[in-house]
């Protein structure tokens, strides 16, 4: 797979737009953006104009030490940092819908603390291929869905639908109402992955490989379940486990 190259301690240029009325100029132009980094103290009326058109296009703001804005870039940022997307984000709802009508059975996952962009990449390669419709993220805490992300894909990720919610629990909730069953991994689960009922309307959690997925949110899931493996080995890595999942469901729903 075409991992990206190692960047410098600085991010790549192409991916940021820096500054006040530039970031102003990319909201107004719909520039498709992944969240804004503002300096906490930060204040004015282009600040405010920021982030009211953030709030109107639902791009993330995170509010921040000026030291963190100065380790992102060495352009002259006013107090403020925007990330491009090389993706569109979607409604859950919308896609839902979307699915339904085309008379296909709902298979999404959830991504809560995936942060290498590697590994969403590798992750979204595997649902394209396994026949899932959707990815669901959180506004915070996963990583950034740049040209990075999507050469690490292999382009899959501007083939597959991404739906960017403000909250993982809420985005559960909506799925249950819509009929789709959510099962989270979880090493210490008795259920085995090829015992899940996988051919019905389903979404699966894939936690981050340091913290794993969220106590609140691992509690609202329907089912959890575990990969069994030979070895006593302590855990897979985040995109691999989530590639043998969806060939499972993928093994289901064809036999």
């Amino acid at each position: 797979m075409p991992y990206p190259k190692k960047q410098s301690s600085f991010q790549n240029k192409k991916n940021i737009i820096a500054g006040r009325n530039p970031v102003i100029e990319a909201l107004k132009s719909d520039q498709k953006l992944d969240k804004i980094l503002l300096f906490k103290n930060a204040s004015g009326e282009a600040v405010n104009e920021i982030r009211q058109l953030a709030k109107e296009l639902n791009v993330p703001v995170q509010y921040v030490p000026n030291e963190k804005l100065n380790s992102i870039t060495n352009i002259q940022h006013q107090g403020v940092i925007a990330f491009k997307t090389a993706v569109t984000y979607q409604s859950l709802q919308d896609v839902i819908d979307f699915v339904n009508e085309k008379g296909e059975t709902p298979l999404f996952l959830i991504l809560d603390g995936v942060t290498d962009v590697r590994n969403i990449g590798a992750i979204a390669r595997s649902a394209v291929c396994c026949g899932a419709q959707a990815i669901i993220i959180p506004d915070k805490g996963v990583g950034a869905l740049n040209e990075d992300a999507v050469k690490a894909s292999a382009g899959a990720l501007e083939q597959i639908n991404i739906c960017r919610v403000n909250s993982l629990m809420k985005a559960v909730d909506e799925l249950h109402l819509n009929g789709i069953k959510v099962f989270a991994s979880e090493m210490t689960a008795k259920t085995k992955l090829f015992d899940l009922e996988l051919k019905e309307p389903a979404a699966i959690v894939m936690g981050g490989e340091e913290k794993g997925v969220f106590p609140a949110l691992m509690k609202i899931c329907d089912e959890t379940f575990k990969i069994p493996m030979a070895g006593n080995f302590e855990s897979l890595n985040v995109s691999v486990a989530c590639g043998m999942i969806l060939y499972e469901a993928m093994k289901q729903r064809m036999l």
